[in-house]
């Protein structure tokens, strides 16, 4: 299951979707995030799913790892759907003892579990498709504005960029530790949730004291090579809009258009 996570992760390529504008790709998938919860029916999710399945095939990322990265959230998944099919009140079509099924509650599971897969499916190809490097400089360009009134654009960019490199390198040294103390006798598989739980206990404190000592050598490697945060920085390549992201921007400009109409159909 741990190795089943790929959010942070990147997977280089040549496509049209990898050589897109970073600043491009970040403000789509915020734009992309809204447009999910605008969408009040089900046939206003048939664009976005074409839009998303098309993102994918274009990316040329396989889809058994896009299906890969919705493992670790399928008991999130189910949970939600269960509470709305459960707790939500309106005509009751089905009674299980004191628990009803009803009608709405149906559909807004369904609604809930379609927002949320293709949420996942759809912010994960921001990080598949864009290097560290070029999200670090999409997310300054955006916050450079508000250079003005004081916000550090160039750290909080390198500080959220970071976090999401580390994601892969966490798990992997997760993963290291749960099969080195599986080899000691540790159990994480059998026995009720709350057992598992408490099992996973004494993961957490090699975890944090390998997460430290990343982050000093990370520390001391950026004071090796002067690193003095995003004063005077230049940077090799330069961002700039290209044709293909102004046809991105219109197919996403599309999509949103698609998605407000659904609201009257």
């Amino acid at each position: 299951m741990i190795k089943d996570i790929t959010i942070g992760q990147y997977l280089p390529g040549e496509s049209v979707v990898h050589k897109l504008d970073p600043r491009v790709k970040i403000m789509a998938s915020f734009v992309f995030i809204i447009d999910l919860f605008i969408i009040n029916n089900f046939l206003g999710y048939i664009p976005v799913f074409l839009f998303i399945a098309s993102a994918v095939i274009i990316s040329k990322i396989p889809f058994k790892y896009i299906f890969k990265g919705l493992k670790p959230i399928l008991a999130i998944i189910i949970i939600t759907a269960l509470i709305n099919i459960f707790l939500t009140t309106g005509t009751v079509i089905y009674s299980i003892g004191p628990l009803n099924i009803t009608r709405e509650g149906v559909k807004l599971a369904g609604f809930m579990v379609i927002r949320l897969i293709l949420l996942i499916v759809g912010t994960s190809l921001l990080t598949l498709t864009t290097s560290p490097i070029s999200l670090t400089d999409g997310i300054e360009s955006l916050l450079s504005p508000f250079k003005r009134i004081g916000v550090p654009a160039h750290e909080l960019a390198m500080m959220m960029t970071i976090a999401l490199r580390f994601i892969p390198t966490l798990i992997d040294e997760t993963d290291k530790i749960m099969k080195a103390q599986m080899a000691r006798g540790a159990d994480f598989e059998s026995g009720n949730l709350i057992k598992r739980a408490k099992n996973l206990v004494p993961l957490l404190v090699p975890l944090f004291i390998s997460s430290f000592r990343r982050a000093d050598e990370l520390a001391l490697a950026m004071e090796a090579r002067c690193y003095r945060g995003g004063v005077n920085r230049t940077r090799m390549k330069q961002l700039k809009v290209e044709r293909r992201d102004f046809a991105a921007i219109a197919v996403m400009v599309l999509l949103v258009a698609l998605s407000v109409l659904s609201r009257f159909i």
